[in-house]
């Protein structure tokens, strides 16, 4: 048998399918999530139902998100999920989440093993719902995790790093090696924790231009940004906000980007 094929499921490329297994770490997420009866969960990418199962176990009901059909036909069929899930098959990367919200009546608390290839997009996208989300806990790649939570100064430090801070408080979990999935991907995983801020720590005007700055800074992070950002400022506007025109897009914290963001015209 391929070791692409898991419980006679052919785990498809294109949707970036790696199945989880390791019944440790399954544990562990779900002790993490901590599900309560009354809440609104959300999983995204349930796949094979590793952790759609004991999550089930602690609930009333759960939404899940699952663009394959197969995986969908497969989790309605299961005598454990059919009478407490809805399938929404669709691509969560164009979802409108206000719709659970509303549905609910309350924050939705969102959970998912993330195909790595879209994890980034899908994390922006599911911020412009951050008001109607409680928390959001993510298997990811390593790597993201790493600059999810990097700080100035460091490589690893890059616009995703700025939006996720902005947005939420970030705490990485567990870290998951390649053997907790068939097929094993090619990297390490970590599962991380994003809580919504409720009173944002700094506030910005017009998130359409704090994504547009960080987009055009971290797009040539090697330059300064007298540079990089020299069809947005002068470098006299820079010095009139303290921010020293000869830094690079790293070198700049969360505040200092907001800051910006709000002094452009």
């Amino acid at each position: 048998m391929s070791n692409r094929v898991h419980q006679g499921h052919f785990a498809r490329k294109r949707f970036g399918q790696n199945f989880l297994h390791d019944e440790f770490i399954i544990e562990s997420i779900v002790a993490a999530i901590q599900p309560k009866a009354e809440q609104a969960l959300v999983e995204i990418g349930p796949g094979l139902a590793a952790l759609t199962i004991p999550v089930s176990k602690c609930v009333e009901h759960l939404s899940v998100i699952e663009i394959d059909r197969d995986l969908a036909s497969r989790l309605l069929e299961n005598p454990l999920l059919n009478h407490k899930i809805t399938v929404i098959e669709q691509d969560a990367l164009t979802y409108d989440f206000n719709q659970l919200y509303t549905q609910h009546g309350k924050s939705l608390r969102v959970f998912g093993n993330l195909p790595y290839n879209i994890s980034t997009p899908l994390m922006f996208h599911l911020f412009k719902f951050a008001d109607k989300i409680a928390d959001m806990h993510f298997m990811l790649q390593k790597e993201v995790v790493t600059r999810l939570v990097a700080a100035p100064n460091s490589k690893d430090y890059g616009r995703l790093s700025v939006m996720a801070q902005y947005y939420c408080q970030i705490i990485p979990v567990l870290e998951v090696p390649p053997t907790s999935f068939k097929p094993a991907p090619k990297v390490d995983s970590a599962v991380v924790k994003l809580i919504p801020y409720k009173n944002k720590p700094y506030i910005v005007n017009d998130i359409k231009i704090l994504s547009r700055l960080t987009t055009e800074a971290f797009n040539q992070r090697r330059k300064t940004i007298r540079n990089s950002l020299s069809n947005m400022f002068t470098i006299e506007q820079l010095t009139e906000l303290n921010i020293d025109p000869n830094l690079r897009a790293e070198n700049l914290t969360v505040e200092q980007y907001c800051l910006l963001a709000n002094a452009w015209k």
